[in-house]
């Protein structure tokens, strides 16, 4: 993916981000990931049902860089089992760390792929991720 492709990607994520809106719906598990340097501090709302992702919507205040994962990791969720979703996030968390990863389900978050080469753009990257994975940990208990 080039570079002007990776821009455009990030900059419509950003500006449209994809399910930022509120609800409030007890079916629905919340969970609050920010970051205590910067900013950074986004709801997220996730519905599980039968093991699979139904829907998942935030909201919060972020940079540029946290609103286009959080946009991108939701499109990416919706719809995949809890495994599969273990699989991407795995996959997405190796790939900013410049660890082996594959290609094959990651879609737009490949607009992250240099993002290893800047550790604190990395953090705002990955912290949705780590919202996702408290959900994911909740809703396995």
């Amino acid at each position: 993916m080039d570079a002007e492709i990776k821009r455009e990607i990030l900059l419509e994520n950003s500006q449209n981000p994809f399910h930022k809106e509120e609800i409030n719906d007890a079916k629905y598990i919340k969970v609050n990931s920010n970051n205590p340097n910067c900013i950074d501090n986004i709801d997220l709302n996730i519905l599980i049902e039968d093991g699979k992702i139904k829907d998942i919507k935030f909201i919060g205040e972020a940079c540029a860089i946290s609103t286009a994962s959080t946009s991108i990791m939701i499109k990416n969720l919706i719809g995949k089992t809890i495994a599969e979703a273990k699989t991407y996030i795995n996959n997405f968390s190796n790939m900013c760390n410049e660890e082996a990863y594959t290609e094959d389900n990651l879609n737009e978050a490949l607009a992250f792929q240099d993002i290893y080469k800047q550790n604190n753009r990395k953090n705002c990257a990955l912290l949705p991720y780590k919202g996702i994975i408290k959900a994911l940990e909740e809703y396995e208990k």
